[in-house]
């Protein structure tokens, strides 16, 4: 975590915290100069941190943890609960689809009726990522290849 690298948001966040810092009368002008010249050269998380270490909250805020890749993120897919909901969550989107289809084409049912399975799809494409389906898929064919 500490060799990640910064971005322009994790700096402006560090400045901001040494201003309150300032503010506060922790750092003195000179010091305050000297940590936000190595804010503007830090290019790890770690580098960031250590210009906090020895001062009390606020420090910088990160981002996220990458998302994992490769491997790590067929573990994440293969965990017991989260493979559980992932595959309901995919159940149920395609149940909605069938459903919202079958009720417009055969009773007549308002058009508006599509914005379901629409929903579902954003909300569990945007919590699962992108590629929350494929997870499956993967998991399918590797099954399929031990068989």
């Amino acid at each position: 975590m500490t060799e990640l690298r910064i971005g322009d948001t994790e700096r402006e966040s560090a400045m901001s915290a040494l201003g309150e810092h300032l503010s506060a009368g922790r750092l003195d002008l000179d010091e305050y100069g000297e940590r936000t010249a190595q804010v503007t050269t830090a290019k790890t998380r770690g580098e960031l941190g250590a210009l906090f270490a020895d001062l009390p909250q606020p420090h910088p805020t990160f981002g996220p943890e990458p998302a994992p890749t490769g491997s790590e993120s067929r573990e994440v897919a293969n965990r017991p609960l989260g493979g559980v909901v992932q595959q309901i969550s995919a159940s149920l989107t395609g149940v909605t689809w069938v459903a919202a289809i079958a009720s417009i084409a055969f009773f007549h049912v308002s058009a508006v009726v599509i914005f379901l399975p629409i929903a579902l799809s954003v909300c569990f494409g945007s919590f699962w990522g992108k590629d929350w389906r494929r997870r499956d898929r993967d998991r399918r064919d590797r099954r399929d290849r031990r068989a």
